[in-house]
């Protein structure tokens, strides 16, 4: 069944996209819900005439995209979680986690424009914000431990010193 969106529907497609989707989810939660309408002959020359009408003003939205995504560029966020010992973490770090973590750099950017694979362990993520059809930013996510970045950095650092004094001790003792 082919319908014409007529919002936003991450995963599926964009305002004004032609889609296939099976006839059970267009005719029970689509079409109903308003989201889309049936792709008929009449309806497609709608859309058509509708499109050429409104050019300059997506292409002003689209430009409005570009401008929040030059700004997200060179962002790259840091999300602390609580880690068990082998790594994993307790719950998961998401889009709404990393929308928050957005939000107090000073990005209000809507978690559902947002998508990303949900991190259940400690190490580097891609989130992706979808601000227009044709513009996308991808964000670095890494996620880390809360107590562990100072601790192992500083560990191997202090055992190495304590791991050669012993060992210089009871050298000297031998040599007497």
């Amino acid at each position: 069944m082919e319908i014409i969106l007529k919002e936003d529907i991450i995963g599926l497609g964009y305002k004004n996209d032609i889609v296939t989707v099976k006839n059970g989810y267009g005719r029970n939660y689509l079409i109903p819900t308003g989201k889309g309408v049936i792709a008929s002959a009449s309806a497609k020359k709608v859309l058509a005439e509708n499109l050429k009408q409104q050019a300059h003003k997506l292409a002003a939205l689209k430009a409005e995209a570009e401008k929040k995504a030059e700004a997200l560029k060179d962002v790259a966020l840091v999300i602390t979680a609580k880690v068990s010992a082998t790594g994993v973490t307790y719950g998961s770090v998401n889009a709404a986690t990393v929308a928050e973590e957005l939000a107090k750099k000073g990005f209000d950017i809507d978690r559902k424009i947002i998508t990303m694979h949900d991190a259940k362990k400690v190490g580097d993520y891609e989130a992706t914000v979808h601000f227009h059809k044709e513009v996308e930013v991808k964000v670095p996510v890494k996620v880390v431990a809360e107590n562990a970045p100072a601790e192992p950095a500083e560990a191997p650092a202090e055992e190495a010193p304590k791991a050669e004094a012993p060992v210089e001790e009871t050298e000297a003792p031998a040599a007497e």
